[in-house]
């Protein structure tokens, strides 16, 4: 545990707070694959975020070569389908040069606002893996494009659209380079009442 001193100065805040700022989203990966372990202690890690009633509503699905190369078909066949081919033979090039795919799902609930408390567990869960995988030198993208929303991609995993729906799929690996980018301050988006 770390050692408390007055308002948060710390060397375990300071790292803390180094690492939740430098984690960024990248799109260029090498091609360097990351070890199935080093996803699976992040995983594990993962499952310790807050959830209403100890639901544990998350699904984490890591695809194997097999399954990323089907999953490249159906978005070359889902951006045809709805754009043109040059774009969809882009988008998946793109995809097949991603080392690492990762798709995490939220179990449905019939009342609204469990399903709400459960989608936000997941995604304190998917910060838990994302810190956890960026303090190892792997970069991240969250992506919840077509496919993710397409039925064809649940049969393929098979995934029950009833019980499940996708919070992200997650591609990562060993960036090639990571963006630089800043935020409001926080006067701008902090209101404090009486």
């Amino acid at each position: 545990m770390a050692e408390h001193l007055p308002d948060g100065e710390s060397r375990n805040l300071r790292i803390l707070a180094e690492r939740i700022r430098s984690r960024r989203t990248t799109n260029l990966f090498l091609k360097q694959k990351v070890s199935k372990q080093l996803v699976r202690d992040a995983i594990e890690l993962a499952r310790w975020a807050p959830n209403h009633h100890l639901t544990e509503p998350w699904h984490f699905y890591l695809l194997g070569d097999k399954m990323k190369a089907a999953s490249v078909e159906l978005i070359r066949t889902i951006v045809t389908e709805n754009k043109t081919a040059e774009l969809a033979e882009h988008k998946a090039k793109s995809a097949a040069a991603v080392p690492g795919w990762l798709l995490v799902t939220c179990t449905r609930s019939d009342d609204e606002l469990r399903e709400r408390e459960d989608y936000a567990s997941c995604c304190c869960a998917v910060q838990n893996l994302l810190l956890y995988l960026s303090e190892a030198g792997v970069a991240s993208k969250w992506t919840t494009g077509p496919i993710t929303r397409d039925q064809r991609f649940f049969d393929l995993l098979g995934i029950d659209s009833e019980q499940e729906f996708v919070v992200g799929m997650f591609w990562y690996g060993y960036p090639k380079i990571l963006p630089t980018q800043s935020r409001k301050d926080v006067s701008e988006i902090v209101t404090e009442t009486d």
